[in-house]
């Protein structure tokens, strides 16, 4: 349990709209350094700057561990360290807009289209390539589904420099007005603060 955690939660818009649907039914390309497959318990550990895509999900991290149910269901668990947390991305259905988040652990089920931000959790929401939404704490739990998502402070427990309180810190910005331009489209917003990975030589 964390800490005196303090509950936050944030519905993304007020229209009902989703993360990407026909990223559920896209293969899972993956590269890494070195792969470990364990047949009995169906499981592949790669490890070694893990990127993976899936439709519009960008996944990131110094090891992932995939596993697939029989229904076909992909589970994953991805770890970074410190200087380079893990990482997440996906497109919202029908919107030029992307979330994406970071930590040192992130959990996706992709049966029920969770995502689990586990200590340095920053959640953020991108419309066109200008940064809308940001949340910190020290776990985030982001649901694709009903795009809601908490965030809970771990107290002192949690403190990190950019966040020496240890409490939960967010940043909202209201609509637009209906008569305002429409958000600058183009390619996504930069996958930032998170470090480039130099491809495979």
């Amino acid at each position: 349990m964390l800490p005196a955690a303090l509950g936050l939660s944030l519905a993304l818009a007020v229209a009902p709209t989703w993360a990407e649907r026909a990223d559920r039914l896209q293969p899972m390309h993956i590269e890494a350094d070195a792969l470990r497959y364990d047949d009995a318990r169906q499981t592949s550990v790669f490890t070694g700057n893990v990127v993976i895509t899936k439709g519009t999900i960008v996944i990131r991290g110094q090891q992932v561990e995939v596993r697939q149910d029989a229904q076909g269901n992909q589970f994953g668990t991805i770890t970074g360290t410190p200087q380079r947390r893990a990482f997440f991305r996906q497109k919202r259905e029908g919107l030029d807009e992307y979330i994406e988040g970071e930590a040192l652990r992130i959990d996706y089920d992709g049966q029920t289209e969770t995502v689990r931000f586990t200590d340095q959790a920053v959640l953020r929401r991108y419309r066109g390539t200008a940064l809308n939404d940001e949340a910190r704490g020290a776990l985030i739990v982001y649901n694709g589904t009903t795009e809601t998502f908490t965030v809970d402070g771990g107290g002192s427990a949690a403190r990190t420099p950019d966040n020496p309180s240890g409490r939960v810190r967010a940043m909202l910005t209201p609509p637009p007005p209906a008569d305002a331009p429409a958000p600058a489209t183009g390619a996504p917003a930069p996958l930032q603060p998170s470090i480039q990975m130099e491809p495979r030589r």
